[in-house]
């Protein structure tokens, strides 16, 4: 993947995690369904995020994608899933860990939810894998776990047989990352290949058509006329 070629992840990640929310979860977490009541509808609270963490610079070298979704438990009960997505870090200011701990106790303060957040880590640093986030001061301590998802890390083969359509995503990201290098004809057949494993697995429309947009432009061609023709 060429340095010149322009990405667009930012939008897709945030249009694609709504798009395929319950299918995310079970990727995520394999008792999904028997905690969620996926049959009930996901609250996507945007706003309410910004209104909390108003949008600032995340430094150069540091982007990522934040989401804050309401759900149901199979009791009834709410509980909010905040997922981040790193999509490129130099380990940035390194403040991760304390970024996902702020986000937790402000969306806590406010709501009084039950708050499950996971870090996806969608960038290139194999090195970078923040977890936990701690600190300790003469007899005081505190100690903030949370889910994290190192995208480098997944083995190709095994996303290739998992049939959740969340599994093409992640391969697409998987692929990015490691045909970094690669020309426009080698991204085309790396897409074309992407998009048989998309037409394996069962989906309704507007998911497939998600993981259509998000396996096209994830990564965009060199030259547009190639993008033209790929669609044909």
């Amino acid at each position: 993947m060429s340095p010149r070629r322009r990405r667009v992840d930012d939008p897709l990640w945030k249009s694609i995690l709504e798009q395929t929310f319950s299918h995310f979860l079970r990727f995520i977490f394999p008792d999904a369904d028997a905690i969620f009541d996926l049959n009930k509808p996901f609250d996507y609270l945007d706003k309410e995020f910004e209104t909390l963490f108003p949008p600032e610079s995340t430094g150069r070298g540091v982007r990522y994608v934040d989401k804050l979704v309401k759900v149901f438990l199979k009791d009834g009960r709410e509980q909010f899933v905040l997922c981040h997505v790193e999509i490129q870090s130099n380990k940035g200011r390194g403040d991760l860990a304390e970024r996902m701990f702020r986000y937790f106790y402000r969306i806590w303060d406010r709501y009084k939810v039950p708050i499950t957040a996971i870090a996806i880590l969608a960038d290139e640093n194999k090195g970078y894998r923040p977890v936990v986030y701690s600190q300790e001061f003469m007899g005081t301590s505190l100690r903030y776990d949370f889910n994290s998802y190192k995208i480098l890390d997944q083995e190709e083969m095994e996303l290739r047989t998992n049939e959740n359509p969340f599994s093409v995503i992640v391969l697409t990201a998987l692929l990015a990352i490691v045909n970094k290098k690669v020309n426009d004809e080698g991204l085309k057949e790396i897409k074309h290949d992407l998009y048989d494993e998309m037409m394996k697995r069962e989906m309704d429309k507007d998911t497939r058509q998600g993981l259509y947009d998000f396996l096209t432009y994830y990564v965009s061609f060199d030259n547009e006329e190639v993008l033209s023709i790929f669609p044909q």
